[in-house]
């Protein structure tokens, strides 16, 4: 019970600071957990984002998105440049939506492979 508290507060600080530095509505870029991009994902609409996951797709109908070991997810635009890390955790840096009907989209501004990375 007590280190799942510690990762709620843990996530909690995190979200609170990630929070102040994207109320400023700058083009500062943040780094956010896919788990935070989850819970939260309006308080991330149309920032600049980084984050990390393993590169998933499906092909009917074809669309590529990143993931955690939870199963958070964020799909990727444009699918052609995500495409050739399928399969390997990434580090992805780009404009991050939310909408209730499309759901969280990234459009990448930059993809590079994960080498730190136990996932």
């Amino acid at each position: 019970m007590r280190p799942l508290r510690k990762r709620i507060g843990l996530m909690a600080v995190t979200l609170l600071l990630v929070t102040l530095i994207t109320g400023c509505r700058g083009q500062l870029t943040v780094t956010v957990p896919l788990t935070i991009l989850a819970n939260n994902p309006t308080a991330f609409d149309d920032n600049q984002i980084v984050t990390h996951g393993v590169v998933r797709h499906f092909n009917d109908p074809l669309h590529y998105w990143i993931e955690d070991e939870h199963l958070n997810r964020v799909e990727v635009f444009p699918h052609q440049q995500i495409a050739p890390f399928l399969g390997d955790v990434v580090e992805v840096e780009g404009r991050f939506q939310f909408s209730s009907h499309e759901g969280r989209r990234l459009t990448l501004a930059r993809v590079e492979r994960d080498v730190s990375s136990t996932e």
